[in-house]
């Protein structure tokens, strides 16, 4: 989250608003965390690869990421080879996040929520190819203190669609390629969080690990049929119903009865 608006009753630490400063700051704590980290571990690796040689390439990798921190670079930021990637992954260097940047706005730039600072953190995140997502914190607040219904009245009134804390949880998802498929019953419903690209009898292993052993077949119903047709029943006879094996890729959004032993 960063600040970028202007506000003589909301004093900043360094006397000045400068998103890319703020930015800049934090990303430098990162680094010199991830340094520590790194030069640890390749103390450790060092002396291990002496009498492991299938260490080498971890520890040329773990080198060239220390020789990219030393520059006050972030680790996302360093070209690195499929097998180099895989060897970062397992260590989850804190640079080596991707990064969402909240632009903290005022509500006198509703409804855009567009401004010179904002723009300032877009040309900034573009290097890396992050996210930015506006936000007016301050409109967030009043939002929390209202009901569903008032909170959206209250949104259209300012032109706007879609609340930040909404737009901001999409966006997390998306850059973590998350989706949410959903089980519903007479007793609940709920949504399972998954990895997009899973199949549908590891998706059913979210739920429970014997719905995945046992997997024979799963009943898709899409989200928005299930909503237009009044329920599974409706979308059966509207023919909207599949029957998918455990190959299927499951969607963001797929309302899934599972079939199992």
């Amino acid at each position: 989250m960063v600040r970028c608006f202007e506000n003589d009753d909301v004093v900043h630490v360094a006397g000045k608003v400068d998103p890319i400063s703020d930015i800049e700051v934090i990303q430098l704590e990162l680094i010199l965390s991830d340094l520590q980290t790194i030069e640890n571990i390749l103390q450790k690796v060092e002396k291990q690869a002496k009498t492991k040689k299938e260490l080498l390439p971890t520890l040329e990798c773990l080198q060239k990421a220390a020789a990219h921190l030393n520059q006050n670079l972030p680790i996302r930021s360093l070209p690195l080879t499929e097998e180099e990637g895989a060897i970062i992954a397992t260590y989850r260097f804190l640079s080596s996040k991707r990064v969402i940047y909240a632009a903290n706005v005022s509500e006198n730039d509703l409804p855009s929520m567009e401004n010179q600072y904002v723009q300032a953190v877009r040309d900034f995140a573009a290097k890396e190819g992050d996210i930015v997502i506006p936000i007016c914190a301050k409109l967030e607040e009043e939002l929390g203190q209202l009901s569903e219904s008032e909170g959206l009245e209250f949104l259209q009134g300012l032109g706007v669609q879609e609340t930040g804390l909404k737009r901001l949880i999409k966006s997390a998802f998306d850059t973590l390629g998350l989706i949410t498929y959903i089980t519903t019953g007479e007793i609940e419903t709920r949504a399972w969080t998954i990895l997009r690209g899973t199949p549908a009898n590891i998706a059913a292993g979210k739920i429970h690990t014997d719905i995945e052993k046992g997997f024979i077949r799963a009943e898709v119903v899409s989200f928005d049929d299930m909503v237009k047709y009044n329920g599974r029943v409706g979308a059966k006879e509207a023919g909207k119903a599949r029957s998918e094996g455990k190959e299927y890729i499951v969607k963001d959004g797929d309302v899934i009865l599972f079939f199992h032993n």
